[in-house]
């Protein structure tokens, strides 16, 4: 594989001493003055460059009044375990963005069938929850951005209803009807046809017959999506994690990655950008690469998009003890798109947690821990990731409560919770890992202020790093004159220094001496040589099994 790519901008970033511009810690409140979509508002930088964020299900995470769910008065009262505000305290987890999956009103357990989008979810409680919510996440420089399942509603919702009673209703065309079924199926083989129960026609919806489709088609659609947008961002949420994209408008058979949902796209990027410059848009492409990604790249759309390749190989290379794959796809991602707009993860509330993936192992799991945080790409972190929870289909348990404690309601309710812990919850919960100097929950909370409180780590340019081990994987974060060194041992046996080296250029040849951020060893000098070789002062050092090390390197005058 080729490590040229980036090589030349990286030298001149060095040798001038520029480095990106970075985003104000304070709150950037949006302009809610309504201007043209035409020359929407140009942000070079954003609050996201420097987020970590964090996947949040309300109904799993902290109960308040003992019925079993989770509300939001219990993810208030949880909030200092997220991030105190004070960056000195160390015992919280440091990030910076939630997201919430939906809190709108929904029949639904897990709230993807909207019945309405301007109604708390009465499980967690009422507006003035959230608004309280809201008020103390931002006190803690806490932004908040909403789950906003845009392309279907319910079946219950209102529109929906009075469309099917009323073919003259002006709801009819919100929705997708044929007076016969066209006989395809949908992308993954399912039915997305299904027979109206008001009369003989079907109606479409891609996910299930709860969940029928809306009508891009139809302007007034779109106006009221950006009406609910308006509506939300103007109470002061920060952005939207944008479900099911890529199904916005379909084209016949071709139910997916539509010419028209990227004119869609573009359209509604132009609306956010001009009337709130400051929301963060994320988008699902579910279970796409960079090569899918990249029409989805234009400024004009999205402000970012979940990157499931990165994410998968991630956990490949922890399990399976070489991470060139992932090295590779990394550069191929950056190639196609080096802005870095993609967000990663590990997994999220519809794929089996990671820990499951991994077996059990806590070495490996630290392992993608450290690659996630310090890998390009807005990192997210699903509840429960920290402490190692796991989870398996369906997806009831997927979505388990959060496991705060081994008590008999897991410090999550003093009821009976609405799914049962999983079978580890004794071993593995908060309280156990809290004090504990070596636990994952307190890798996660140094990886996350290393990520936050490093330029290179958030938005640096990323450079490999050739190794003569296949199991040691090597690479440089660099932003300016902060420059941070990755070594991670993705086998199960200890190695010798191997021989690292890079392409000439991205650093300078001379003497660094390495600052130990993360789990290395006090290292010795190290020599960039003009070929790009890496040589120790010393030949002895040995990289132990499942290592994960993070160095600053500063220069020796």
């Amino acid at each position: 594989m080729s490590f040229r790519r980036h090589v030349a901008l990286i030298a001149l970033l060095l040798v001038a001493g520029l480095a990106p511009l970075v985003a104000s810690p304070d709150r950037i409140r949006a302009d809610k003055t309504a201007t043209s979509a035409a020359s929407p508002v140009a942000v070079t930088s954003a609050w996201w460059d420097d987020a970590v964020c964090y996947e949040v299900f309300v109904r799993s995470f902290s109960d308040s009044d003992g019925d079993g769910i989770g509300d939001l008065k219990g993810l208030t009262a949880r909030l200092d375990y997220l991030n105190d505000g004070n960056l000195a305290s160390g015992d919280d987890l440091g990030v910076t963005c939630l997201w919430l999956m939906p809190i709108f009103e929904s029949p639904s357990y897990h709230g993807y069938d909207v019945v309405d989008y301007e109604t708390i979810e009465r499980d967690y409680g009422t507006m003035a929850d959230f608004t309280g919510f809201l008020a103390e996440a931002h006190r803690r420089g806490i932004r908040v951005i909403l789950d906003l399942p845009l392309n279907h509603t319910s079946r219950d919702h209102p529109w929906f209803q009075e469309a099917l009673r009323d073919p003259a209703s002006p709801y009819r065309d919100w929705y997708i009807w044929t007076d016969s079924n066209p006989g395809y199926l949908g992308p993954w083989g399912q039915p997305v046809w299904h027979p109206s129960p008001a009369g003989d026609e079907y109606y479409y919806g891609i996910f299930w017959e709860g969940m029928p489709d809306l009508n891009y088609r139809n302007p007034a659609v779109t106006e009221e999506a950006r009406r609910i947008n308006r509506f939300w961002l103007s109470q002061g949420v920060d952005g939207f994690r944008l479900d099911a994209i890529k199904h916005l408008i379909e084209n016949g058979e071709v139910q997916e990655n539509t010419p028209e949902t990227h004119g869609w796209l573009q359209n509604y990027g132009a609306f956010v950008k001009a009337e709130f410059p400051a929301a963060l848009t994320v988008g699902e492409i579910f279970g796409a690469g960079s090569l899918v990604l990249e029409p989805y790249y234009d400024p004009a759309q999205l402000a970012s998009y979940f990157q499931f390749e990165i994410a998968g190989q991630i956990l490949s290379a922890a399990d399976g003890g070489n991470g060139d794959t992932l090295v590779f796809t990394v550069e191929d991602a950056l190639a196609r798109e080096p802005s870095q707009p993609f967000a990663t993860f590990l997994t999220n509330h519809d794929q089996t947690r990671s820990m499951t993936v991994l077996a059990g192992d806590v070495a490996e799991a630290k392992l993608a821990a450290t690659a996630l945080l310090t890998l390009p790409g807005l990192p997210f972190i699903y509840y429960g990731e920290e402490i190692g929870m796991r989870g398996d289909k369906p997806d009831e348990r997927l979505r388990t409560p959060m496991q705060w404690s081994a008590e008999p309601g897991g410090g999550f309710t003093e009821g009976q919770p609405w799914e049962t812990f999983q079978d580890d919850l004794a071993s593995v919960n908060v309280s156990s890992q809290n004090q504990d100097p070596a636990s994952l929950l307190n890798l996660y909370r140094r990886l996350v202020q290393l990520h936050v409180s490093h330029p290179a780590l958030r938005h640096g340019d990323f450079v490999p790093i050739t190794s003569s081990e296949s199991s040691v994987t090597a690479y440089l974060r660099i932003a300016g004159d902060d420059i941070v060194m990755v070594i991670l041992n993705f086998g199960d046996e200890g190695a010798d220094w191997p021989t690292l080296s890079l392409d000439p250029g991205p650093v300078a040849p001379g003497k660094y001496q390495p600052e130990t951020l993360l789990g290395g060893v006090p290292a010795p000098v190290v020599f960039v040589g003009e070929d790009g070789v890496l040589a120790l002062e010393s030949e002895t050092l040995t990289v132990p099994p499942n290592a994960t090390w993070v160095y600053a390197l500063h220069p020796v005058m």
